[in-house]
């Protein structure tokens, strides 16, 4: 335990499988520090200059492959479950947003999303009742069927509800993709379609998770357009 301001104590003995918790706080960051009242970029063109290389590491070929597993969803009507803990909670949130919302076009199946981790009373009574580890996996056994689609977004690749969720639904013929950070995880292993962003910086995991979200909405938006211009699409009726 270590004291911080205002007589705060803090503990620094946490133990975790996600990476981000074991980093030990009390370390300086690496590189020049500035001077007390001296202003330095090092640290912003440091982590901006991770950024980019993280976002560069995205394969276009993998997002297109996303992209169609999306189109094909819609198109045949089936649900697209997008769920994550923490900061990934909030992409999985704003990716079901993009996808139901800002991908529209006219003519065309509207993705019909839900973030899991958005169901509140659904996510607490799983946790109290049985176990945390059990909140995603639990609401896509009443929800789910085959043909659906699951997007799990995890920084570190481990955490336990995202992997029970992703083998919920293999029992129930679910197809899987995962956005993962660092290596990879067991998470890498055991989804149909991975996306690994082969940073060692939780936050610029995350920042590469949201523009792939922004890149797969607008790219999935674009294409549909574009094969409109060729041939316009059959009026879509609307789904009950």
């Amino acid at each position: 335990m270590t004291n911080g301001n205002n007589g705060r104590v803090y503990n620094n003995n946490i133990t975790s499988a996600d990476p981000l918790l074991t980093q030990d706080a009390s370390q300086p960051l690496s590189g020049s520090v500035a001077a007390p009242g001296e202003y330095s970029t090092h640290h912003i063109d440091e982590y901006l200059s991770g950024l980019r290389a993280a976002i560069n590491s995205i394969e276009p070929q993998e997002v297109a492959r996303v992209v169609d597993l999306l189109i094909k969803a819609g198109e045949n009507h089936r649900l697209i479950f997008i769920c994550g803990n923490g900061g990934s909670a909030s992409t999985a949130s704003h990716m079901a947003c993009d996808l139901g919302k800002g991908s529209r076009v006219s003519g065309h199946p509207i993705l019909r999303t839900i973030a899991l981790n958005d169901a509140l009373p659904q996510l607490t009574a799983w946790a109290n009742d049985t176990s945390y580890d059990n909140c995603f996996a639990g609401q896509l056994e009443g929800l789910g069927q085959a043909g659906d689609l699951l997007i799990v977004i995890s920084g570190s690749g481990n955490s336990p509800n995202v992997l029970n969720a992703v083998e919920a639904a293999k029992r129930l013929g679910i197809t899987t993709v995962g956005f993962i950070g660092f290596q990879g995880g067991k998470l890498k292993a055991m989804v149909d379609h991975s996306i690994v962003i082969p940073a060692s910086n939780i936050e610029q995991v995350e920042d590469a998770h949201l523009a792939l979200n922004h890149t797969i909405a607008v790219t999935l938006r674009t294409t549909l357009r574009e094969r409109d211009a060729i041939q316009p699409p059959a009026l879509v009726q609307a789904v009950n």
